[in-house]
């Protein structure tokens, strides 16, 4: 057998991680309303399906975005042939404005240093590689998405090293704990390049106020290191207080714009994982001369520039849209943490994300991380929910998950819920009958109100959608 290169064959993807683990899981054996109703529900994808027939709408409305009708076929010649890898400007012109909007219109970004990838993933790679090289590092806050040890490492060679938050404060990010990683890659001598923050959070559903985004920007100006703000679900911000985006904060505090770098993409805010829309802007012109040059080893396909130009250059469709994601986003959330509180699980208050952080702590039957994965393997394969663990998302407190809740019709969503509230039924019948009372009693309120909730929200095809306080705000 002829060998393959040592980086191909390595553990650099990630793959031996639970939270991909969970996803073969699903994969095997997935949930279906009539042929696997026993399956495994997923719960594991971050993914936005709450405004499809939104968008459905306007794509039966708008034939000529398609270069395979007969309103749009004039154009696909043009648009099959060679595309400058800079990407067509109607589509970084449409982007650059969306990524405006979508940050409530206090800052503008320059088309010209909008740079093109294949998904956030793609994007990530691209900046790791153009700022750092093999064996230097980044600092990331935990808990941070599994995915970046793959994005950030595996072809790049650069090292990761936590900075580790808490849930005594939220999992805020503090002066203290980059100092202390900071001091921990210098021990390893390990030089560190740059900070990777990601807001809105994934797994936590939080977002940074504007008091912490400043520390961090005096913080790598200090230090003179670079910093990417991983800002792929600025427009999932469903209540107050509002997303404050790095590019604001830098016109507001002294800093050297060529270490600031955001990374975007649609997958999230607007659904489109499989269009692969990842974008790179930054304030660096070399870095932004790099990787246009990196950009032709993941380009956009020019038809999907093309729909993408035309959707985001309609106004009127995208204002709409923002506010309808957000509406069905924040009614979601509502639903579904108080669905759990009924049960006796709570999460991590939030505002923004396609998920929240459930805090399993109570269920465990140790504090250990062994214990937490313990959980998950019942959670895995008895309830056949696939959730991620805390510590696949490099939380050292067991007993956190991340549960995504957009990523499903509303009679799977049932099905889950169903499926949580029988598991914690059979745990709470091991507690005390004392507890147990003032548990029902507990349960009876709170079914009340959920009953409310679906009477007004849920079942009725007529009813208003409950508004968003964020959206409210604005009108």
């Amino acid at each position: 057998m002829v060998a393959i290169s040592k980086i191909a064959t390595g553990n650099g993807h990630g793959e031996d991680s639970p939270y991909f683990d969970g996803w073969k899981a699903y994969e095997t054996n997935p949930f279906h309303p009539i042929d696997r109703p026993d399956g495994v529900i997923q719960m594991g994808l971050a993914e936005n399906q709450l405004c499809f027939n939104f968008i459905k709408k306007w794509v039966m409305e708008h034939p000529e975005a398609s270069l395979c009708s007969a309103e749009g076929v004039n154009k696909f010649k043009e648009t099959a042939l060679f595309q400058d890898y800079h990407g067509m400007p109607e589509f970084r012109e449409a982007v650059a404005k969306f990524m405006g909007k979508v940050r409530g219109g206090r800052v503008k970004f320059d088309p010209d240093r909008i740079v093109m990838s294949g998904g956030a993933t793609g994007a990530h790679e691209m900046v790791a590689f153009c700022l750092a090289d093999p064996g230097e590092a980044f600092l990331v806050p935990t808990p941070y998405y599994p995915g970046f040890d793959r994005d950030l490492r595996w072809r790049t060679g650069v090292e990761l090293v936590p900075v580790v938050c808490e849930s005594s404060n939220n999992f805020k990010i503090t002066r203290a704990a980059l100092e202390a990683a900071y001091e921990k890659a210098k021990e390893a001598n390990l030089r560190v390049k740059g900070l990777l923050i990601t807001n809105p959070s994934n797994p936590l559903g939080t977002i940074l106020d504007r008091d912490t985004l400043k520390g961090i920007v005096k913080f790598i100006n200090e230090k003179n290191i670079h910093l990417i703000g991983d800002e792929i679900y600025a427009a999932t911000v469903f209540m107050e207080p509002e997303f404050v985006s790095i590019s604001e904060i830098i016109e507001e505090v002294e800093c050297n714009r060529d270490l600031i770098h955001i990374v975007y993409s649609l997958s999230k805010d607007m659904g489109f994982p499989g269009f692969r829309v990842g974008i790179v802007y930054s304030y660096n012109d070399a870095v932004v001369s790099c990787a246009r040059k990196m950009s032709s080893f993941g380009l956009v396909s020019s038809q999907t520039q093309h729909l993408i130009a035309t959707m985001l250059s309609d106004d009127d469709f995208v204002d709409s849209f923002i506010v309808e994601s957000k509406e069905q986003l924040f009614k979601r959330h509502e639903y579904f943490t108080l669905s759990l509180s009924e049960v006796g699980i709570g999460s991590l208050k939030s505002n923004a994300g396609l998920f929240i952080w459930m805090d399993l702590r109570k269920l465990l039957k140790e504090k250990t991380l062994d214990a937490e994965m313990d959980l998950w393997r019942v959670i895995i394969n008895e309830v056949k929910l696939n959730v991620s663990p805390g510590s696949s998302f490099h939380c050292d407190e067991p007993g956190w998950f991340r549960v995504c809740f957009a990523n499903m019709d509303d009679n799977t969503m049932e099905v889950a819920l169903l499926r949580i509230t029988t598991f914690m039924h059979k745990h709470n019948e091991a507690m005390v009958p004392r507890k147990l009372c003032r548990r029902a009693s507990l349960k009876l309120s709170l079914s009340r109100r959920r009953d409310d909730f679906m009477s007004q929200n849920m079942m009725s095809p007529h009813s208003p959608i409950p508004q968003s306080p964020l959206v409210r705000a604005r009108t």
